[in-house]
């Protein structure tokens, strides 16, 4: 098992990354907020391919948990997640407290547009994009990765981060990776452990209704159509269905011709207390 070396501060992280520069090392990073599974093991797994040396930061970041959301209770592992970091070969693991990214004073933030005003999760959570975007530019910043992975499970914060990076002229190549499901379809997430026992055949059925819905819109169906089929199904199946939308895949943007644009379906849906999300292209 791989000695894995652990960073709580900035000056901590700094010494390692800037002595893996100057050997010439690439360094990928790989941000999560902890309560560490397959899907986030696959980051690491793919950030191994690209890079020489893996840092992976566990940070639960309060900018992007709105008001009444789970940010207190959402759930902090730090041993078991430190364990699978080193079973998994990661070189650093980065454990900052809020203190550490924001300092008393701290002011200053990333407002993000475009794949960010989508009218997907951001109608739902309010602010939840800057929250992101300002604490990935830190991240990236702070470690000077060269590579950086992200699931495709949460598609319009990568779209978003792939915006920001450019826009920002950050020197990152970021790196999507496919969403790590279960058996059943359901798509791997730390909030899956709030599913209750019985909740768990229910979820799956969200991954069903994409895959049926791709297939429609394989078969010419409008993309309306599709999206407001979608809904009704999840609704009866006894979500509490936030949206089920078909969009341009890259833009996020409506479809204006879907022959024409890559496309992708998005859905997010309550089951109970729990909130849902998920997507796959068309």
């Amino acid at each position: 098992m791989k000695s894995t070396k652990i960073a709580r501060t900035l000056d901590e992280l700094r010494l390692h990354a800037d002595a893996w520069r100057d050997l010439g090392y690439t360094i990928a990073l790989v941000p999560t907020m902890g309560a560490l599974h397959e899907g986030h093991l696959k980051l690491v797994e793919t950030a191994k391919r690209e890079a020489d040396a893996v840092i992976v930061s566990i940070f639960v970041n309060p900018l992007q948990f709105g008001k009444g959301e789970d940010f207190d209770r959402y759930p902090r592992t730090e041993e078991k997640d430190l364990k699978k970091l080193r079973a998994a070969g990661v070189d650093l693991a980065w454990f900052p407290t809020v203190e550490e990214m924001y300092p008393e004073g701290f002011c200053t933030t990333v407002h993000v547009e475009g794949p960010a005003k989508a009218g997907l999760e951001d109608a739902h959570r309010p602010g939840h994009f800057d929250g992101v975007a300002t604490v990935v530019a830190k991240l990236f910043i702070a470690s000077g990765c060269h590579v950086a992975t992200f699931g495709e499970k949460d598609y319009q914060q990568l779209q978003v981060v792939r915006r920001m990076t450019r826009d920002l002229n950050l020197p990152v190549t970021i790196i999507p990776v496919p969403t790590v499901r279960e058996e059943s379809g359901l798509a791997l997430s730390s909030r899956n452990a709030y599913l209750e026992p019985g909740q768990r055949e229910t979820a799956a059925l969200i991954h069903a209704e994409l895959r049926r819905a791709a297939e429609r819109l394989k078969q010419g169906v409008s993309a309306e159509a599709v999206a407001f089929d979608g809904r009704q199904a999840l609704t009866e199946a006894g979500f509490d269905v936030d949206y089920f939308a078909v969009r341009n895949a890259e833009t996020l943007q409506p479809v204006k011709d879907q022959r024409a644009e890559p496309l992708r379906i998005l859905v997010a849906a309550r089951l109970g207390d729990v909130r849902l999300i998920d997507n796959i292209a068309a």
